[in-house]
């Protein structure tokens, strides 16, 4: 942390998607150093393992008036959009998550009055497109997006930059990697590894034999973050200077490219289960992407104080603790990225 960073204690944080995954551990991150969370979710209501309320509204149909109203009645200094689609929706809806909405909100703290709040905009490494095995992505990368997801997510990212450079909005954009880590959705590669070794899990409690492991074909090689080393980047960014992160867009990784084989057979070993991994060559990705990414993460260091502390066995023993039945917990020992490397893609 920048020894010039304002205390998280008393700050008010409007968290929107606050009830998703990402968005949860965020809200833990900030209640930990005693910041008022506000979580924003379509259904509302009392999440009764973490005693608090979300606040109700459909993020997707808000106007600017409604979001404006939402920062004023909670008095918020921050807001984190942890809001947005990415699983199971085509490219309209994309837009309408990853792009619309985020006019919605700077148009909302463009036109409020009172004292600024800062943004905290949660973009993606998919925004770049493809890297080059050679060298690490930095921000200054000319993005070029070959995904749904990648375009919309851009979009939503100019959009801040924008509000920042002509409208005064106190925004910054953190570039995620790809996020890993305890309740990861079934939609992305890690979720649904772990669903399914959870259902073998179950079956072998029962004395069934389970069914192999079926995955798309595992080609590429991923930059990684867990989501609490995200949520504490999520934390520097709102307590920083905003001479130092307005206007800006930090990478947040780990600064490696790790093979997703290799990966998933950790995420095999770890369960503790013989299960045998089929790449189902007729089981295309839902979306196109690229072989290689990895960040350069040099920028939030400087900016933020802030580098990865997490392992990646520690984000797998986390991802895969939730499934696995009673008596059936990860197994220890480490890996590291760099042993994934021997891995071939």
């Amino acid at each position: 942390m920048r020894p010039d960073a304002r205390p998280a204690a008393g700050l008010s944080v409007v968290v929107l998607g606050g009830t998703g995954f990402l968005g949860r551990h965020i809200g833990e991150a900030f209640a930990a150093l005693g910041a008022r969370v506000h979580p924003v979710s379509r259904t509302g209501g009392y999440d009764l393992a973490r005693g608090r309320t979300s606040v109700r509204l459909d993020l997707l149909a808000a106007a600017p008036e409604e979001i404006a109203g939402l920062l004023d009645s909670t008095g918020a200094d921050v807001v984190v959009n942890a809001a947005g689609r990415a699983w199971r929706a085509d490219e309209e809806q994309m837009a309408a998550g990853n792009a619309e909405l985020v006019e919605r909100l700077v148009a909302a703290l463009s036109e409020r009055s009172g004292p600024p709040v800062r943004l905290v905009q949660l973009g993606s490494v998919h925004e770049y497109g493809a890297g080059a095995p050679d060298a690490a992505t930095g921000e200054d990368h000319a993005p070029a997006p070959v995904t749904a997801y990648g375009r919309t997510k851009l979009l939503g990212t100019r959009a801040v930059l924008r509000a920042a450079s002509e409208r005064g909005v106190d925004g910054v954009v953190l570039r995620l990697a790809n996020v890993i880590g305890a309740g990861a959705p079934q939609g992305s590669l890690f979720g649904r590894v772990a669903a399914q070794l959870g259902a073998a899990a179950r079956a072998h409690a029962r004395g069934v034999k389970a069914a192999e492991l079926r995955i798309p074909p595992l080609r590429a090689a991923r930059d990684l973050v867990d989501a609490g080393d995200a949520a504490a980047a999520v934390l520097a960014a709102a307590k920083a200077p905003g001479a130092a992160v307005t206007g800006r867009v930090i990478n947040v990784g780990r600064g490696e490219a790790v093979p997703m084989r290799a990966l998933v057979h950790r995420m095999v070993s770890l369960s503790g289960l013989e299960i045998p991994v089929v790449e189902d060559t007729e089981d295309p990705p839902a979306r196109a992407d690229v072989a290689w990414q990895r960040l350069d993460i040099a920028r939030a260091e400087r900016l933020l104080g802030w580098r990865p502390c997490r392992s990646l066995d520690d984000s797998l023993r986390d991802l895969l603790a939730p499934e696995l039945p009673p008596g059936l917990a990860p197994l220890g020992g480490t890996a590291n990225a760099s042993d994934m490397e021997e891995e071939s893609l």
